[in-house]
């Protein structure tokens, strides 16, 4: 799989959902960036950053999440990186991801994601790679903390 196949794919899946759904325009997305590698990687072949989000767009089909592979993340040293966010949830960005192992547990995770009340990842039903790989937890835009 390519990347404009994989962009086409899910152009194609968000149309569906804005047709389906016109109030819901932001479900659940995993980005990944497609141009991290590990230190010693050769510079030949494709990234093992491309390798995980057509592995990722692949575990995604048939199911509400959306997959859009990215530049970068700027988690370069914990690559393989990866994000997900849903509409009024927290973000997560993931690193220490392995392109042949982890494609699944990211949908998974998306999917917890997109079911949580709350918008926060639930710890003990999240992948093990999604515990150890966790880098950041980013609040939603329109978040304010309840200090009382």
């Amino acid at each position: 799989m390519t990347l404009t196949e994989i962009a086409k794919n899910q152009r194609a899946k968000d149309q569906r959902a804005e047709a389906d759904h016109p109030e819901v325009t932001d479900g659940t997305t995993v980005y990944v960036c497609v141009t991290c590698r590990k230190p010693g990687d050769p510079e030949s072949g494709p990234r093992p950053g491309f390798l995980l989000a057509c592995a990722t767009a692949k575990a995604a089909e048939g199911t509400e999440v959306t997959v859009h592979p990215v530049e970068c993340l700027g988690n370069c040293s914990r690559s393989l990186s990866a994000a997900m966010r849903a509409c009024g949830a927290w973000t997560y960005v993931f690193g220490g991801l392995e392109a042949d192992r982890d494609s699944q547990a990211l949908i998974d995770g998306a999917r917890l994601l997109a079911e949580a009340e709350d918008g926060i990842l639930p710890w003990r039903e999240r992948p093990d790679i999604l515990k150890r790989g966790l880098i950041a937890r980013v609040p939603p835009l329109n978040f304010t903390e309840d200090t009382e």
